[in-house]
């Protein structure tokens, strides 16, 4: 039988009827999955705070401190984007772990991007006070970071120490426990002051087990030449929104090497907290707000 040209033409029509309607249905469903990604990264994800567990091992780690447990948090970023309520969900996740002691790795506001940038250092105070309510046999620990600098480091410092956080600027603290001795280590912020290791060693022997406190992970490829046994950082966000499987497209000075997790440097061990807030953009994607538990092991 054989086919009219009507029929013939029809068929063609129909043909690009459905190939049309396809390519409209395909761009639905990629607008559809922007704005779920969308509403992923910006409503659900920076609003999960993770907790993760990290077991890490110490050669001269004293028994007296074995299972010593640390709470960490950093980059709080309390301004535009990051409030009460996001700190607060870190603070009782921290809580509920039942820490020896609560580690935060600075910015604890944010730089504006446009205006005063002195102005950023007003939400010290709320966000201190939130802090207050973490829970821990020793207290808060914490060091500032480079956003704290760039407003009014003496307001923030002023604020954390007011709601009894203690703040180590080129410091160190002991930590006593059967007559045997742990050493906490703070140094100022490394791409915006000037943080002294040397000073924050003062008095510390050089055989006794040390844990430092510093904003910027790539600090580790010189803290690694102090004898300093764990660093503990923050700073990168964990890239803040990633893509899979690739490193992620923007990361912050010193934060480009060791970006997010554990690492070894020498003989330093190194972990990168992903932190809270966000910055520049109210977004977090493959690098959720973490709440890292680390519990120190003796040999």
């Amino acid at each position: 039988m054989t086919t009219s040209a009507a029929e013939r033409n029809e068929t063609v029509i129909g043909s690009r009827l459905t190939r049309r309607a396809l390519l409209k249905r395909a761009s639905w469903g990629a607008g559809a999955a922007a704005l779920g990604l969308a509403g992923y990264s910006g409503l659900i994800e920076p609003n999960e705070v993770d907790v993760t567990r990290i077991d890490v091992r110490i050669d001269r780690l004293p028994s007296a401190f074995d299972q010593f447990r640390i709470a960490i948090i950093s980059d709080l970023h309390f301004g535009p984007y990051t409030g009460e309520r996001e700190i607060s969900a870190a603070v009782q996740a921290a809580n509920q772990l039942q820490p020896d002691m609560v580690a935060l790795l600075g910015d604890f506001v944010t730089e504006p991007l446009i205006g005063d940038r002195h102005l950023g250092a007003k939400h010290a105070g709320p966000c201190a006070k939130t802090l207050s309510a973490l829970r821990s046999a020793l207290g808060s620990f914490a060091v500032l970071g480079n956003h704290d600098y760039r407003t009014n480091p003496e307001f923030v410092a002023e604020a954390l120490e007011a709601n009894h956080i203690t703040l180590l600027r080129n410091a160190n603290h002991a930590i006593v426990r059967n007559g045997a001795r742990l050493w906490l280590l703070g140094v100022n912020d490394a791409v915006e002051a000037s943080p002294e290791l040397e000073r924050a060693l003062h008095g510390v022997p050089a055989n006794e087990a040390k844990v430092l406190l510093v904003h910027e992970p790539d600090y580790a490829d010189h803290a690694s030449q102090y004898g300093i046994d764990v660093q503990l950082s923050g700073h990168s966000h964990g890239g803040q929104i990633r893509l899979p499987g690739i490193h992620p497209l923007w990361l912050p000075e010193m934060a480009n090497k060791y970006y997010r997790g554990y690492y070894r440097v020498h003989q330093l061990q190194l972990y990168t907290n992903r932190g809270i807030g966000t910055v520049g953009v109210p977004f977090r994607f493959l690098a959720a707000p973490e709440v890292t538990l680390m519990t120190l092991r003796a040999r």
